[in-house]
């Protein structure tokens, strides 16, 4: 019997910001917590009791501190034995302690990889690995929605800047009579989040701030406007849709999803292909030269999984060296939220190698003087953190390894998880273990990595002046909104909407 995580989490008095079970999408039957996930949860219920308790506070307003995030990660390491966090006791007992170690104030972050949705309920929150990371929201449209898009990247976490992150879908251009559509009428059926709606909230939140606090992306690939009488790009509908994105959008950036078929084309693409070769060259003449393309979970397709394979990353950033590439995920292939996915990632503990992320190293291996490509870490880094901190210290240690803290990109894939608080935190306390570093060769991660890759290589990639940005957002409208938000007790909710097993 299947049962909500939120009235299951209710029923048992279980309240945390972080993770500790994976839940279902409603595809497959949802797994059992794990023995370490029991043990993590039962942990942070005691010790936030008793904390809440000593300290004259409702157990629910100390897990919307500091203090409680801080007893999650304490709970984690004594969980699975090891100190996959950097947690001192005393963060759990005092907010002064985590004020001090880890100021908020010091690091600029950019997620490049945020969502919301038009109008759509997604379950994209009962993922496996997405536990109590919410707001107290139902799991219904407003959940998703551009209102919550704001609280919950910016009133709720430390993000500074996000970049409006493309799902797959194309734009119909005109309606039956030949004339030109605009706005919501270019998708009748809502789109998940079209070009136009990025575009237009990306707007929205920068003429609120009175600054620059939103990038956005655009979706059009080569694949999506096809002439199935020549079995080809239709490459006049292609380039009306590339100027209208570029100059009327004023995208950032491309968002491709060489696994999905918009165009109806029979067929997806590929990055070194005839295709995405001609779709570049048109791009770098109006002066796109950014491609930002999901690589990984090829669970999403269960007919062209196969091409979201990063094998074709090598010859399009080779042929193309004036562009960037950003490879979404990491290409990780199987997420937590699948059956059996370490096994299905073939993990290899005595190398740390796992699919296809292997893939992605070993191009990087093989170029070592190639440096237009950068390994994105949404729905990569903090769902590891959640499910493997090993494999986490294993991808974050390879990603600087090879491609170097300069080549790594932040982002979360919220808010489909909720606020990224959590993940902020998760990667501010990262660190990979001596053992690990003397086995495998990685390095720790200083503070230097982990602000390059919180913030400033996406702000180099998209021409953002971190420094005069950091200086201007005290005083912008959306920071002081923030304040006061803040000081008029606005609080991070602690809840989940996935499915979980009745009887765990």
């Amino acid at each position: 019997m299947w049962i909500r995580k939120a009235l299951r989490d209710m029923k048992k008095g279980v309240d945390s910001p972080m993770p500790t079970q994976v839940v279902s999408n409603e595809e497959f039957t949802p797994r059992p917590q794990t023995k370490t996930q029991k043990k993590i949860e039962r942990l942070i219920t005691e010790m936030s009791e008793a904390r809440a308790k000593k300290l004259g506070m409702e157990r629910r307003d100390f897990m919307r501190t500091s203090m409680g995030m801080a007893t999650c990660f304490l709970a984690s390491n004594i969980a699975f034995g090891k100190n996959n966090w950097e947690v001192d006791e005393i963060e759990t007992w005092e907010e002064a302690a985590t004020q001090e170690k880890w100021p908020k104030s010091e690091y600029f972050i950019i997620d490049v990889q945020a969502h919301f949705t038009n109008g759509f309920a997604l379950n994209f929150r009962n993922m496996e690995f997405v536990k109590n990371m919410g707001f107290n929201l139902n799991n219904d449209k407003d959940s998703y929605g551009f209102k919550n898009f704001v609280k919950e990247m910016y009133f709720d976490s430390e993000t500074s800047m996000v970049v409006i992150s493309g799902v797959p879908g194309r734009e119909l251009q005109r309606d039956a009579q030949g004339n030109v559509l605009e706005g919501a009428a270019r998708t009748p059926r809502g789109g998940v989040l079209p070009s136009w709606l990025m575009s237009k909230a990306k707007n929205e939140i920068n003429t609120i701030a009175g600054s620059q606090r939103a990038l956005s992306q655009g979706n059009l690939a080569p694949n999506h406007y096809w002439n199935k009488a020549t079995n080809s790009i239709d490459k006049a509908a292609t380039i009306e849709q590339m100027e209208r994105e570029i100059k009327m959008y004023g995208i950032n950036s491309w968002k491709w999803y060489c696994h999905t078929d918009p165009g109806q084309s029979g067929n997806g693409f590929q990055l070194d292909d005839d295709n995405a070769a001609w779709f570049m060259e048109e791009s770098r003449k109006r002066g796109m030269k950014v491609i930002s393309v999901h690589k990984g979970f090829s669970y999403q397709s269960r007919t062209l999984g196969h091409l979201a394979n990063p094998k074709d990353v090598e010859k399009a950033a080779l042929n193309n060296p004036d562009f960037t590439f950003v490879v979404y995920h990491s290409a990780l292939k199987h997420g937590p939220n699948e059956p059996e996915w370490v096994k299905a990632n073939e993990y290899d503990p005595t190398t740390g190698d796992f699919a296809w992320h292997k893939i992605l190293m070993d191009i990087k291996k093989r170029n070592p003087k190639m440096k237009n490509v950068y390994c994105e870490v949404g729905s990569f880094f903090n769902v590891l953190a959640v499910a493997n901190p090993e494999m986490a210290m294993h991808g974050i240690g390879k990603n600087i390894k090879y491609y170097g803290s300069d080549h790594v990109v932040w982002g979360t894939d919220c808010l489909w998880w909720g606020s990224p608080q959590w993940a902020i935190d998760a990667f501010k306390r990262f660190q990979i273990s001596d053992e690990m570093c003397e086995k495998f060769g990685y390095k720790k991660i200083t503070k230097q990595d982990k602000a390059n890759i919180l913030g400033l290589n996406a702000a180099r990639i998209y021409g953002v002046d971190a420094k005069a940005k950091r200086k201007a957002l005290p005083a912008d409208a959306l920071d002081r909104l923030k304040t006061a938000y803040l000081e008029r007790g606005g609080q991070r909710a602690n809840s989940a909407y996935g499915w979980v097993r009745a009887d765990d």
